[in-house]
């Protein structure tokens, strides 16, 4: 069986432009599905022309014929059955995984300022369970369109053929269905946006409780996070039960309106098969057709009322679906002599918000290890992802004499490394941790961090599995895997922030001794409040908590700066080391 292939679309917040996607496979529904609800209507025929021929006493020969006929073309019918569920099957999958991919660019794509204000659970409810809602609800339509749409009209064209007076009455009742079913899609509609937005917050709360849980467990809040997640479920439960009891309880009320035709099918037809103008075959082919259909119109209340709870999930989804974009493969990247250049800089995390840091200014080239250091608060980390350009800065930052927002971001990906607070580790080999899945020789790098000689005590090596967020290492061998990661590839900047915190100071300046000699077609930018090394780096940033900043080099600040001296010489004496100066 042929590969599903996944596949962007253009529109893809158009609805119909799922079908229009899969043109070839909605052609084969067309055509199995008309072909198998048409052909249906031949086994109460056929059936009724069987009763006919036994009740008749016609010969056995004749009556076998008929028999063989209408078991072939019973087994026929379950065939087009086949292909038509097939093909509806194919197009569901194939929708599923377009609408699943067009929310994973979306959420790719957007920026940091986006994600911060999205709730994890949101984004994971939107992408997985209102994405399977909606295209069970596409897929409930596709099948309907046929199973109940095209075969109530070949069941009622062939009623009609039958007799048409005892059709138009026994019908009467199929319409009034239909229209308690619209009335009922208002209340259906109201209870199922609640219902989601209520599976959304459980999710965040069970997100949070895994993202959270060695907290919550050190504190002892586990009985209480427990006794308000109970609540929550309540409140789920409560809403889910609106949302789904009456909509399944509606249908054996469709059912029961849909057919007391059934009333008059039995009082007019008994009355002709009496009268002698129907045999009893007609009327079992009548009578079996009639409850088909009945039975098909009060399926088609229900799927109204499917129908609307979809288009509520369509709609949470909808925002989500873009046109699919690509990383830029293209680079514009210099191979020259690397310059940094930060004038004005300014930059804060929300529009409403004041400025983090502001009128920051310096330079830098390769081969350079700038500090970056200050006071609790002043804005040490925000310096650091201004400079990555993933949120909107004030001033300038120019790499190579370009600005740094008019790279595209692939380019800036290339061009810079980045190390946050947090290692962020996959639950993964060391390997994949540090090559995020490249095949990347990395020998040399673990030598810089120095972590070769903690790999050569684990029996599995680079194929050690780290644990969820690397649990099963230490807090030093958790950040200079991260550290190897970020400086694999040597891009020409290198932004390290704090990344020596849970190393001892010996480790810490074979590091930085290492980062000098091996990385000298590097600026490395590192944020840290660890003085007692910045003596062996190039330059120095000293950010203020009244948003003023001074720059220059250690013995520069040591004699401009009183901050500066006496953080420092504080660290010196605290760490043993007097010859700081």
């Amino acid at each position: 069986m042929a590969k599903l292939k996944i596949e962007p679309m253009k529109q893809p917040a158009k609805i119909i432009n799922y079908w229009r996607k899969e043109k070839f496979v909605v052609v084969c529904i067309i055509i199995f599905g008309l072909a198998f609800n048409i052909s249906t209507i031949l086994g109460p025929i056929y059936q009724g022309k069987l009763i006919d021929a036994i009740v008749g006493g016609s010969n056995l020969s004749s009556i076998v014929i008929l028999a063989v006929t209408f078991v072939a073309l019973i087994g026929s019918i379950q065939l087009l059955r086949y292909f038509k569920r097939f093909y509806i099957r194919r197009f569901a999958n194939s929708t599923s995984a377009t609408m699943r991919l067009m929310i994973y660019n979306n959420i790719m794509h957007k920026s940091l300022s986006e994600l911060d204000n999205e709730k994890t659970g949101n984004l994971m409810t939107r992408a997985i369970s209102d994405v399977d809602l909606c295209v069970e609800g596409m897929r409930k339509f596709t099948t309907e369109i046929f199973d109940t749409g095209v075969l109530m009209a070949s069941y009622l064209l062939s009623l009609l053929v039958y007799d048409l007076k005892v059709t138009m009455l026994s019908v009467l009742f199929i319409p009034l269905t239909m229209a308690l079913a619209e009335k009922l899609k208002v209340i259906i509609y109201k209870y199922t946006i609640a219902f989601r937005q209520k599976s959304s917050e459980i999710a965040d709360i069970i997100y949070d409780a895994i993202e959270n849980s060695m907290l919550y467990r050190v504190n002892g809040m586990e009985t209480q996070n427990r006794a308000k997640y109970k609540v929550e479920l309540e409140d789920l439960q409560n809403k889910a039960i609106k949302a789904n009891l009456l909509e399944n309880s509606m249908q054996p009320l469709y059912n029961i309106i849909t057919m007391l035709g059934i009333i008059m099918v039995i009082y007019l037809g008994g009355t002709k098969v009496i009268n002698g103008a129907w045999t009893v075959g007609i009327f079992s082919t009548y009578l079996t057709m009639f409850i088909a259909m009945a039975n098909k119109a009060s399926k088609a209340s229900k799927l109204f009322n499917s129908v609307q709870k979809s288009e509520v999930s369509w709609k949470r989804i909808k925002p989500y679906l873009t046109e699919y974009k690509s990383k830029d493969t293209a680079s514009n990247i210099a191979t020259n002599h690397t310059r940094l250049s930060v004038e004005n800089l300014s930059m804060r995390y929300a529009a409403d918000r004041e400025n983090i840091i502001e009128n920051i200014s310096f330079k830098g080239e390769q081969g350079e290890i700038i500090g970056v250091t200050g006071s609790i608060a002043s804005g040490k980390s925000t310096l650091g992802l201004s400079l990555l350009g993933l949120y909107p800065y004030g001033g300038s930052i120019r790499i190579d004499g370009q600005e740094l927002k008019d790279y595209s971001e692939y380019e800036r990906s290339q061009m810079i490394s980045y190390l946050g607070h947090k290692p962020q580790l996959l639950s993964d080999t060391i390997y994949n941790n540090i090559t995020l899945g490249k095949k990347q020789e990395i020998t040399s790098v673990l030598k810089d961090v120095c972590f070769d000689t903690d790999l050569a005590e684990m029996p599995e090596g680079l194929n050690t599995l780290v644990g969820n967020s690397g649990i099963r290492l230490s807090g030093g061998q958790q950040g200079r895997i991260a550290l190897a990661r970020t400086l694999l590839n040597k891009n020409k900047i290198i932004i390290l922030d704090d990344p020596f915190s849970a190393v001892d100071m010996k480790t810490e300046e074979k590091i930085i001794e290492n980062l000098k000699n091996n990385y000298r077609q590097s600026l490395i930018i590192l944020i840290s409040h660890r003085l007692t090394i910045f003596r062996r780096i190039n330059r120095i940033i000293l950010l203020n908590s009244d948003k003023t900043a001074d720059y220059g080099t250690h013995n520069e600040l040591m004699k401009s700066s009183e901050l500066y001296a006496t953080i420092f010489d504080l660290q010196c004496t605290v760490g043993g080391d007097n010859n700081g100066k």
